[in-house]
């Protein structure tokens, strides 16, 4: 997994309301990339909508947020409409970018073991590099630790 203090690993994506968006577009603000496992599953969906409701915070300290899923556009496109996402949610549907960050792992559950996505949390700053990585992140409470963390750590008034 990369680690804090080095490069964020630059991709380009096809985004929801089919964009095409790179990591270097944002080059000069913050950017909270999430990594999730899939679209319309619970913990998923209450992880969006934290991002959905703080989303003025972060804009207000130069941040965006990003999403990302191996889910196609098609399905981030629904995901978007039906919770009224304001950021977007990028398709890493042969989970290159997962593997570049290191997110991409072997999961068990019930006994069977599958590759998938490790929810996962980079904060990159304004120069491009990681500045902290929260891996296996429980859902309750994380999209405020992020946002503080931006407050007293990367915002310049």
């Amino acid at each position: 997994m990369v680690a804090a203090g080095q490069a964020a690993p630059d991709f380009t994506l096809k985004a929801s309301n089919d964009r095409e968006l790179s990591l270097t577009d944002f080059r000069g603000k913050n950017v909270v990339l999430y990594f999730y496992p899939k679209d319309m599953t619970p913990g998923c969906t209450t992880e969006a909508c934290n991002f959905r409701d703080y989303h003025p915070d972060f804009s207000k300290l130069n941040t965006v947020v990003l999403g990302i899923s191996p889910d196609d556009v098609k399905s981030h496109d629904k995901f978007v409409s039906k919770h009224e996402l304001p950021f977007p949610l990028l398709a890493d549907t042969d989970h290159q970018v997962a593997e570049a960050y290191g997110v991409w792992v072997l999961k068990k559950m019930y006994g069977r073991e599958y590759m998938g996505i490790e929810r996962t949390t980079f904060v990159i700053d304004a120069e491009g590099n990681i500045a902290k990585v929260w891996p296996k992140v429980k859902v309750k409470g994380h999209v405020q630790e992020v946002l503080a963390f931006i407050k007293e750590e990367l915002h310049r008034p």
